[in-house]
């Protein structure tokens, strides 16, 4: 799905002190990328394979087509989105589900010996 309109949205990820500025017309996981690059596991970036679930708090957006193995209809009406099918509308406020959140935590335990 592509979101016309060039207009940057403030983007905030709870839990993780992470803000950043996404156009309209780029998906949030393309803008999270692009500040996190090695953070943020990527799979099929199509909608398919759940690893980039998120779930939006607060603002408005655009969502492409998700497939209902990664999120159900319930999901998806209390916010639950994948970051490759969301387009900000507006400033976003998401907290990071699944596998990507664990992969965003800051690394605060002892390295193994």
């Amino acid at each position: 799905m592509y979101v016309s309109g060039s207009a940057k949205h403030d983007v905030r990820i709870v839990d993780f002190d992470l803000q950043f500025a996404c156009p309209a017309n780029q998906s949030l996981l393309r803008g999270m990328e692009r500040v996190a690059a090695r953070a943020i596991p990527v799979g099929c970036r199509n909608g398919g394979c759940g690893v980039c679930k998120i779930e939006v708090l607060s603002g408005s957006y655009e969502k492409g087509r998700m497939s209902r193995a990664c999120v159900s209809a319930e999901e998806e009406e209390n916010g639950v989105a994948l970051a490759c099918k969301v387009f900000p509308q507006g400033d976003l406020t998401v907290r990071v589900l699944g596998k990507m959140g664990r992969k965003l935590a800051p690394a605060h335990t002892p390295a193994a010996r």
